[in-house]
């Protein structure tokens, strides 16, 4: 059976002024990420789930999205990706409008202002991490939303009936690999076609000499919609739902199942994600996947910590709070 697979057109831009001014929809993830964020933790610190208070949740996310997360996410992206670069020319660090964000770095730069913020106001760093990570996820699901918009990190060849085809496909060194042009993958790089309807719209204009389009591009996983799922809408509910049902459970546990439920959405979704050009493995594992190992330690010592050392809530109401022993 033959399917008709769909093939990515999907614009990166919400709006586009000028060539060199636009709004992104990955940038507005991010703006958006950081509002359903902020909402979730005002929700769990009104309900006394929080080491923040209320009325300090906006300041507080202002500060770990611009000193945590972007400059987390772009220093890993540099360090763990594209080290090369960042060696021979560190000013490119600052170029945030050409890309370059790495979910590993976000989280670690998020997890270190979290604990100097703790200390700076004196209060929990493990209840911090509570509250901020049941929606931190909601995040990485409009991030991995805006990847699927890209056309960008997508998934293995597959036949499964929801594969789709992605025209980026043509960017990366293992179009060759897999069969296709070496001639017409420099074509479309020389052209600066980076983005599906530019691409597209390059091949109907030379449809003369170009073969179709659909015939030379592989069906794939849509991979950036399953990590949107996994590591970013399940998870926050999962999160969610275990601070409300559970307001009791020690500081410390939630933000230590967080890096645990993460590593393992992350580790098993990777199977099925098509790795970066020039991504070299590592122990037979993606670069992706072998970072994500690494989380599995950090979370059980924070679920240790919590189990041995945490605390519930500090501001739970008094309903909610243990009977005193007579």
């Amino acid at each position: 059976m033959i399917f008709a697979y769909y093939m990515h057109d999907l614009s990166p831009y919400v709006i586009k002024f000028t060539d060199k001014i636009a709004i992104h929809w990955y940038g507005l993830a991010y703006v958006l990420g950081f509002y359903l964020t902020y909402r979730v933790m005002y929700f769990l610190a009104k309900r006394g789930l929080s080491e923040i208070k209320p009325e300090a949740v906006a300041d507080f996310i202002t500060l770990v999205s611009l000193f945590g997360l972007v400059l987390g996410g772009r220093l890993g992206y540099m360090l763990l990706y594209n080290f090369d670069e960042f060696i021979h020319a560190p000013w490119t660090f600052f170029l945030l409008n050409q890309g370059g964000m790495a979910s590993h770095g976000g989280i670690a730069g998020t997890t270190l202002f979290c604990g100097w913020y703790a200390w700076k106001h004196k209060i929990s760093w493990a209840g911090i991490g509570d509250s901020i990570v049941c929606g931190a996820p909601l995040g990485i699901f409009l991030g991995r939303i805006a990847n699927f918009i890209n056309g960008e990190l997508f998934g293995h060849v597959t036949t499964v009936p929801w594969a789709m085809k992605f025209p980026t496909e043509l960017l990366h060194e293992d179009f060759v690999k897999q069969g296709g042009s070496e001639a017409l993958r420099e074509e479309v790089w020389q052209n600066g076609l980076q983005h599906s309807p530019d691409i597209i719209a390059y091949f109907k204009k030379h449809s003369d000499r170009l073969p179709p389009l659909e015939e030379v591009l592989h069906p794939r996983h849509p991979s950036q919609l399953y990590e949107a799922l996994g590591e970013g809408l399940l998870l926050s509910a999962i999160l969610i739902f275990l601070r409300l049902r559970f307001p009791r459970l020690r500081q410390g546990i939630i933000t230590g199942l967080f890096f645990i439920l993460y590593a393992i959405a992350r580790i098993s979704l990777e199977f099925v994600r098509q790795p970066d050009s020039g991504s070299s493995m590592i122990m037979g594992l993606t670069k992706g996947q072998f970072f994500s190992t690494f989380m599995f330690i950090v979370g059980g010592v924070f679920i240790a910590y919590g189990m041995i050392w945490g605390k519930s809530p500090p501001g739970l109401p008094v309903a909610a709070q243990a009977p005193e022993k007579a």
